[in-house]
């Protein structure tokens, strides 16, 4: 009998699936591609690979003229050899708006990218042909010759003290819900709870959150072991206000009977089987809206910002909070606690004195 998956593996098996078939439908040279990669990357990064790839190789065949007159899946090494700069301009320019394959479940679907997005479709444009180059299947890479688009900084959205207690108020009475909301909320209000405490109180992320089991959890030390983006498990700690949610919702979890195969998922869906991420994010965006309007797009990872955050506020240790979110590089945890220049900003706002200002008065008599 085969060995049951892992929530991991059965995650990873799902993606490899997915891959392989996207494959059937491109060039050849796009497995090799995604084959080359296999052992350096993960499963999740290897599907969007192929997923830009398939919109690429998608617009070629309906936009662009040399590229139409034979199948995608027969497009050989050197038919890729003919994309020109003019090609990846206008795709860079589609990217922008297209309507999603014809083909697929979702036919009249209007994609839109932003610059972050862009940036991601074509870097993966580019990672392919540079290994057709550095493996000299091609001459030369032309996509070298496009720029990528500029990416704006944008400010991290965060929850203020008052807004984190109006979002648990809210995940607890659900009282501002619509009466249809407020029906399931009154089954799932302990798992609900539950959940943004410890999205705030730990910092995970979504991932890493459905993922955990029952046997991953330890009262008695407030930790559980978490999987990481890696497939690395650590140990974290959580606060005695997570555990005493986490154990309330725990009591009325075992009087719930899983589907086969979701025993051990520590938290279900109302459907009794392991919470989806997709699940979790439209809950954190269900309490958001009605808890700060102000707010609207609140999401797991802005819960995990605002606990990077606080953690930094409280400890002023960057690598404690690196460690904790589970980031390689202090750069990337940066994005996520306060923007010191703004606190900064706020300093110098409180150090100048005007006219009228009483301190402006008393440094002048000085």
């Amino acid at each position: 009998m085969a060995e049951k998956l892992s929530y991991r593996e059965e995650i990873d098996f799902k993606r490899t699936v997915q891959i392989r078939e996207i494959c059937r439908e491109l060039p050849q040279a796009c497995g090799d591609f995604l084959r080359s990669i296999a052992v350096t990357s993960r499963t999740l990064t290897r599907l969007a690979y192929a997923i830009d790839l398939r919109t690429f190789f998608f617009f070629l065949h309906e936009e662009r003229l040399f590229f139409s007159r034979k199948p995608v899946i027969l497009l050989t090494d050197e038919d890729l050899t003919q994309l020109t700069q003019a090609d990846l301009t206008a795709y860079t320019e589609y990217l922008s708006y297209y309507f999603k394959d014809p083909e697929s479940s979702l036919p009249n679907k209007v994609i839109m990218n932003h610059e972050l997005s862009i940036k991601r479709k074509l870097c993966s444009i580019r990672s392919f042909y540079d290994y057709l180059f550095k493996n000299k299947r091609i001459a030369s890479n032309v996509t070298e010759l496009v720029p990528l688009p500029k990416i704006h900084e944008k400010p991290i959205i965060r929850l203020s003290r008052d807004e984190m207690i109006h979002i648990l108020s809210q995940a607890q009475s659900g009282e501002s819900l619509t009466k249809s909301q407020q029906k399931y909320q009154k089954i799932t209000a302990k798992r609900d709870y539950a959940l943004l405490l410890l999205f705030l109180g730990t910092g995970i992320r979504v991932s890493e959150c459905v993922g955990i089991n029952l046997e991953d959890v330890d009262f008695e030390n407030n930790a559980f072991l978490v999987t990481r983006k890696g497939g690395n498990q650590v140990v974290l700690y959580f606060p005695p206000e997570v555990a005493e949610a986490m154990a309330d919702y725990l009591a009325e979890r075992e009087q719930i009977e899983p589907l086969p195969g979701h025993e051990n998922a520590f938290f279900l869906s109302l459907q009794r089987r392991r919470i989806s991420q997709r699940a979790v994010q439209n809950l954190v965006k269900k309490y958001a809206s009605v808890a700060i309007p102000l707010k609207p797009k609140i999401s797991p990872h802005k819960l995990r910002s605002t606990y990077a955050t606080n953690l930094y506020q409280e400890t002023g240790d960057i690598y404690l909070v690196a460690d904790v979110l589970g980031h390689t590089s202090v750069d990337t945890t940066r994005k996520h606690y306060a923007d010191m220049s703004d606190a900064r900003r706020r300093m110098a706002a409180e150090h100048v004195h005007l006219p009228g200002d009483p301190a402006f008065d008393q440094n002048k008599s000085e």
